[in-house]
């Protein structure tokens, strides 16, 4: 490995920094994505944070289901096969096709907006204001939290993302669990764990209404197994447990995902998502999104899915931090630093202290030798001395030296 060092003499100390070249590393943009997501296959599957989920909810989906459908095949193979194969073909019919929703549901991107690494570039009109946090070195730029957009005549407000640097879409939404901004964001759904979105908005309502129409059927059929065989009710029950439980469960999960389907079908119809829903109240003003009644469902289940804005397995680089390797020597304890030290070696890869804010970067050292001093654990310092001496001089030597 190639170093370029750098020697400082001093008539009481040497001091030696090797500095490795900068070394990019190829990596997949997944493997480097600063959000919570988790991947699989190679970034071809994009999960959310709580994927864990997913194994409650295929558990509270799947147990019910094939107990329903091997009852099925159980009570009716030997009694009535015309009746019990039909039956037993729809219901697992129901139980593979609620599975593909919730896995086109929650392993897809739900439309992530790419993150910038620096601050988007202003319109007319808008103005920033810089600021330095001199402790991080860091720049910030106070630029305005809103702007104004027009959306089909009516003008609608976005906001900017401080965390990935970009004036949202509008009806785009960060998520606070999954650590993106996601297009026409609907709500973090913890049941497939995956936020919802633009792209996955349809494989949702899917899902949810396979579910209710798997619950209703499984309900109805229980009930079909009590009736059937002649007698008292009560004592069919007493010898079809299965059958009771199934029904008890059925009847209480129809009221939460029956529920929920029937509160998404009305948000289509006025073209709202749950958070527009519960923040915005169209009801008490013009929803400038709503497109008529057939246009509005057209647009969730008669359009193609758009391409994602994230291209999760393409190819980055990024620096790796230990290829940046600084040693710092000082074999006779702190004093003063007679020559210019590398100014050009940002903070972001030092190690030692050795580091400046960028905005003291390219600058004329030269007259400051003096006031610069190597403190015993290898800091960096001022002379507090001349500092205060400039400071009754009502000077400040790094502003005139960028003056001269």
């Amino acid at each position: 490995m190639n170093r370029s060092r750098s020697q400082v003499h001093d008539s009481s100390s040497i001091h030696e920094i090797d500095v490795a070249p900068h070394k990019p590393i190829p990596r997949r943009l997944y493997q480097v994505w600063k959000g919570n997501n988790k991947f699989g296959c190679g970034g071809r599957l994009v999960l959310g944070p709580d994927a864990g989920s997913l194994c409650l909810t295929s558990f509270l989906i799947g147990c019910p289901a094939l107990t329903f459908c091997i009852r099925m095949l159980v009570i009716f193979k030997d009694e009535d096969p015309h009746f019990g194969y039909p039956v037993l073909s729809v219901g697992l019919f129901l139980t593979l096709l609620d599975f593909i929703f919730l896995f086109m549901t929650s392993a897809g991107d739900p439309g992530i907006l790419p993150r910038n690494s620096h601050p988007v570039e202003l319109d007319e009109g808008l103005s920033s204001t810089p600021s330095m946090d001199w402790a991080n070195n860091r720049t910030y730029l106070k630029i305005p939290r809103m702007k104004d957009v027009i959306v089909n005549g009516h003008t609608v407000k976005v906001k900017f993302c401080e965390t990935c640097l970009l004036y949202r879409l509008p009806r785009a939404s960060h998520c606070s669990i999954c650590n993106n901004c996601v297009q026409k964001f609907d709500h973090h759904c913890p049941w497939v764990g995956q936020c919802i979105g633009l792209r996955n908005y349809a494989s949702f309502i899917g899902f949810i209404s396979t579910s209710s129409s798997l619950c209703l059927y499984v309900f109805v059929c229980s009930w079909l197994n009590l009736i059937r065989p002649p007698g008292s009710l009560w004592r069919a029950m007493a010898h079809d447990l299965l059958s009771v439980i199934l029904i008890l469960y059925c009847f209480i999960a129809i009221w939460f995902v029956g529920g929920l389907t029937v509160f998404h079908m009305y948000l289509i119809w006025t073209n709202q998502t749950t958070y527009e829903s519960f923040r915005y109240r169209y009801d008490k003003k013009d929803n400038p999104y709503n497109k008529g009644v057939f246009r509005n469902f057209k647009d969730i289940f008669l359009s193609r899915v758009p391409p994602s804005l994230v291209k999760f397995r393409a190819w980055t680089s990024e620096y790796d931090d230990q290829s940046v390797v600084s040693s710092y020597r000082d074999y006779t304890g702190g004093s003063s630093l007679k020559e210019k030290f590398d100014i050009e070696m940002g903070s972001k890869h030092d190690k030692d202290g050795l580091g400046v804010p960028r905005i003291l970067q390219n600058l004329d050292y030269s007259d400051l030798d003096d006031s610069v001093k190597i403190s015993g654990n290898g800091e960096v310092a001022f002379d507090p001395q001349y500092a205060q001496g400039c400071s009754t001089a009502g000077g400040n030597p790094i502003e005139d030296k960028r003056t001269q």
